[in-house]
């Protein structure tokens, strides 16, 4: 396998993507690996203890694996206009990698789900299919919240002051997202190392806020495009009662893990000790697919 690099997206919010590709002769359709907020395409190429990651695993199957970076998130630019940057922008940028690379499969991780169910919507013919892993929801799931309300439901501050970049402490990193017995903890410094700052409105516009989140016009049309939901039994702000009318809703296929046997898994599925089998589970719904 090779390795290589480019830079996409739009002129506004241009993108880079790592690129792992296949051995020659591989004729199944790209992947690009969509991360989630405050994180960046790290999680995708390699596991913060060693491991494998999914891109390599992905690439030996047979796809071209593109890793992406949000703008400005990793080694994709910034610009003093970083706290306006919005789903909507990203979802652009993406919808400009698809159209570059040609219609591929799109892995979106917790934030980027909104926007890879927000591409499929709106770049419709360069979606081959969406495998969202504890994905967020359409807006059109999430209850309209008041501007700078102090706290969701479950008692979690979730406002983003729009005038400055959100930052998570490593507090907030072992309670949602290092928490699960599946986490390896040995690597928690390496992991909490890759959590980088965010978008204050991409923040209010995910819990939307003000009802400024990214909403699906059309969710009809996603009809017959496949579309999978899978989630583990350690995601605080994932249960199944909230993942599985997510998959309902958009006619998606749902894998609640310990359905299948296997339990102890958080939000950092593509990290965590097993990452390697839930791999293969995506693995086999797509040869499902026939994709």
């Amino acid at each position: 396998m090779t390795r290589n690099y480019l830079y996409s997206g739009t002129a506004e919010h241009p993108v880079y993507a790592d690129i792992v590709a296949a051995q020659p002769g591989a004729h199944k359709p790209p992947i690009v690996m969509v991360h989630g907020g405050f994180h960046n395409g790290t999680a995708y190429l390699a596991t913060p203890d060693g491991r494998e990651g999914w891109a390599p695993l992905f690439a030996r199957r047979g796809h071209d694996v593109y890793v992406m970076d949000w703008p400005g998130h990793g080694r994709s630019p910034s610009s003093t206009a970083f706290n306006e940057l919005s789903t909507v922008d990203v979802g652009r940028s993406l919808g400009a990698l698809l159209q570059e690379i040609g219609p591929a499969i799109v892995f979106a991780h917790s934030a980027g789900g909104p926007i890879a169910w927000w591409v499929a919507e709106n770049f419709r013919e360069h979606v081959v299919a969406v495998v969202g892993l504890a994905p967020g929801a359409p807006a059109n799931l999430v209850p309209a919240l008041p501007t700078e309300p102090a706290a969701d439901p479950g008692g979690h501050a979730i406002y983003a002051p729009a005038d400055r970049p959100a930052f998570v402490d490593r507090d907030f990193i072992r309670k949602f997202w290092a928490n699960s017995p599946r986490f390896p903890p040995q690597a928690f410094e390496v992991y909490a190392r890759s959590i980088g700052p965010e978008s204050p409105r991409i923040l209010n516009e995910r819990f939307n806020i003000g009802a400024s989140g990214l909403y699906l016009q059309h969710p009809q049309g996603l009809a017959g495009l496949p579309m999978l939901v899978l989630t583990g039994d350690h995601d605080p702000r994932h249960p199944k009662d909230t993942d599985g009318p997510l998959a309902a809703f958009l006619g998606a296929d749902f894998v609640w893990l310990p359905d299948r046997g296997i339990l102890g898994n958080g939000h950092m599925l593509m990290i965590e000790d097993n990452s390697a089998q839930i791999a293969a589970l995506v693995a086999d719904w797509l040869d499902e697919h026939g994709i």
